[in-house]
């Protein structure tokens, strides 16, 4: 008898739409008209070749991506990209601008700083990142090789409601933990990257969106290892090598749901619901506190805190008991933190509601 299926509240690997994994249950021994398993195939294949085409297609369908941006499907998750953006577009006697609103922020920019200069546009490390800033508090040099900044910040559930002003300075946006969970105005970014394990597919891969005028600016280095040129993966259709081709498969399973259900504005209005029915509660009586300020608060990672430490441990011991996993916040914030991707059923957040008032009487 199979285990029953909990509420998966972690920040990543994270909750995968049901209908996603039945499909992939289903076809996993044998693909329809191919008998083998997308696990044992060819990626030179017309069939794989078909899942990659299929699934970029309705990658740009979802968010509007235009023409003149290429579509990668790129190996090592959003941290590689720490990387890769420097490598490809800092000059090494150059300097990038970058917002630090939290612990994803904080490794870009540390990645940056060992291949060129780097300048801090904005921090919020003395709040303990409980904020994003304002576009006028953004300290911008118009020389920049780039402005990066993290959308939303999944260990202390900032997120960004607006996209920064930069002028004439190319915009780097890390969306990892809410990427294609609202509208997107691509056409904004010179490159936007997410790994995919948190909202849009499953760990080991990352999907990354660059416009074709910036990819011909790139640095030109040739000590540049070739995996780590964007524009060799890009003249390679994300095939240069072998890809991550069951990830890139789940992902577009997860594209197909996503359209299904009304595409991004569909999405956003179920991911509104969610969070302002989690927010009402901590809100509700004092007894829980937000760590976000209340007008950067996050759609995809509630963060909160109960009375004391000892309470905190007791609440997560206990949500666990019932169903309700991995709810413990991450050591820099403590608490608690729901993270409540796009996947996640509203049901879910219903039940964490009750669980809270519940707790709330016997403990408060």
């Amino acid at each position: 008898m199979s285990t029953p299926r909990v509420f998966n509240f972690a920040a990543g690997p994270a909750v995968l739409p049901l209908p996603v994994l039945e499909e992939a249950q289903r076809d996993l021994v044998s693909m329809p008209g191919v008998g083998m398993s997308i696990l044992e195939m060819s990626h030179r294949g017309k069939f794989f070749e078909g899942v990659l085409k299929q699934t970029e297609a309705d990658i740009r369908k979802l968010a509007g991506v235009p023409d003149d941006y290429k579509v990668l499907f790129l190996p090592g998750g959003a941290s590689l990209q720490f990387s890769m953006v420097p490598l490809n577009f800092l000059p090494r006697d150059g300097s990038a601008d970058y917002i630090v609103s939290g612990a994803w922020s904080e490794k870009a920019i540390k990645e940056a700083k060992k291949v060129g200069g780097t300048k801090t546009a904005w921090t919020g490390k003395e709040g303990n990142f409980s904020t994003v800033p304002a576009q006028g508090d953004l300290t911008l040099d118009p020389n920049a090789a780039y402005l990066s900044f993290t959308s939303n910040e999944t260990i202390h559930g900032v997120e960004f409601k607006y996209v920064p002003g930069t002028g004439n300075v190319p915009l780097v946006c890390d969306t990892s933990s809410d990427m294609f969970s609202r509208p997107v105005d691509v056409a904004k970014h010179s490159l936007i990257y997410a790994g995919a394990q948190k909202n849009i597919g499953p760990a080991g891969i990352a999907l990354v969106i660059v416009k074709d005028e910036w990819l011909k600016k790139r640095v030109e280095d040739a000590k540049l290892p070739t995996m780590l040129n964007y524009a060799i993966h890009a003249e390679n259709t994300s095939m240069y090598n072998t890809p991550p081709c069951f990830a890139i498969y789940i992902m577009g399973l997860v594209m197909k749901w996503l359209l299904s259900i009304g595409g991004l504005d569909g999405i956003h209005a179920i991911n509104l619901r969610k969070a302002a029915t989690l927010y009402a509660e901590i809100d509700r009586t004092g007894y829980y506190k937000g760590h976000a300020a209340k007008d950067c608060r996050s759609l995809m990672n509630v963060t909160f805190r109960l009375p004391s430490e000892a309470l905190e441990e007791k609440f997560a011991k206990e949500a666990k008991a019932a169903g309700l996993d991995g709810l413990k916040g991450h050591r820099s914030v403590g608490g608690m933190r729901a993270s409540i991707y796009n996947a996640f059923p509203e049901a879910g957040v219903a039940a964490l509601v009750a669980f809270m008032q519940e707790f709330e009487k016997k403990n408060g």
